[in-house]
């Protein structure tokens, strides 16, 4: 570039009449090469710098956009990171919602199962012999067996299942009953000296019980059966004279005739 300028300025000054050319001397025609070349070398070089800095700033952008697309990478990473946390995070609070849900049906199965025990074992209203009382499940259950067996016919167990209910259940309302039910077991097969004692001792306990005159009748069927009539009669004077409404005191009274 330095020398196309130099060649231009030759070419400038070789038209010039040989009068005009004498007006440049060497010393100025050297400066304004001089100054020239400075301004062409100071061109040059701000140029240079300008193209420097050019490079400069582009390199410093591509780095700028190199960074970026970097930062872009790992952010686009860093969401599909997180969204697979997402998707396992909304998996994980279905199955523990579903856990959730298995546990509380299984809670109320468990509550139903122990109401329903409870339910079992909790006292409940029962009336026998015209008598209302609380019994427990058990209790009840266990009357109810005994009664069942002397009502089939079973007097032998029925004997044994309704004298272990009162010694169990002393103070249950079921055991004034049982007293009775027992006697009439022990009678049913025979042993009437037993069924004797056990009438007396539940009309002894118990005078103002609905079956205590029937208890009074088969006290004296019992000693009639033992052929002891003259027993037998005091216990229907007896019965007479304690429930003379009954319907035991009028068959104790069409009894008497056959214990003569």
């Amino acid at each position: 570039m330095l020398r196309a300028a130099l060649l231009l300025l030759l070419a400038l000054l070789l038209p010039l009449s040989p009068a005009r050319a004498a007006l440049f001397e060497d010393g100025e025609a050297r400066k304004a090469i001089l100054d020239l070349r400075a301004r062409v070398t100071q061109s040059e070089e701000q140029n240079k710098a300008r193209l420097a800095e050019l490079a400069a700033a582009n390199t410093q952008l591509l780095d700028q956009l190199t960074a970026l697309r970097r930062s872009l990478l790992d952010l686009n990473n860093q969401l599909e990171q997180l969204r697979g946390d997402i998707a396992k995070l909304r998996g994980g609070d279905e199955q523990m919602q579903r856990e959730v849900a298995e546990l509380q049906r299984r809670q109320k199965d468990i509550g139903q199962a122990v109401d329903e025990r409870l339910r079992k074992l909790e006292p409940v209203k029962v009336s026998v012999d015209g008598r209302e009382f609380m019994a427990d499940p058990e209790e009840r259950r266990s009357y109810e067996e005994a009664v069942a067996l002397m009502r089939g016919g079973d007097f032998d167990r029925a004997a044994a299942a309704l004298a272990g209910f009162v010694r169990r259940y002393p103070g249950s309302g079921y055991a004034d009953s049982a007293r009775f039910w027992l006697g009439n077991a022990l009678y049913a097969k025979r042993d009437y000296k037993e069924a004797i004692g056990t009438f007396r001792a539940f009309v002894a306990a118990t005078p103002d019980h609905p079956r205590a005159p029937e208890a009074m009748l088969a006290t004296a069927n019992s000693q009639a059966e033992m052929k002891d009539n003259k027993a037998a009669r005091r216990t229907i004077d007896e019965l007479l004279k304690a429930y003379p409404k009954s319907e035991a005191a009028q068959a104790g009274k069409e009894r008497l005739a056959s214990l003569k």
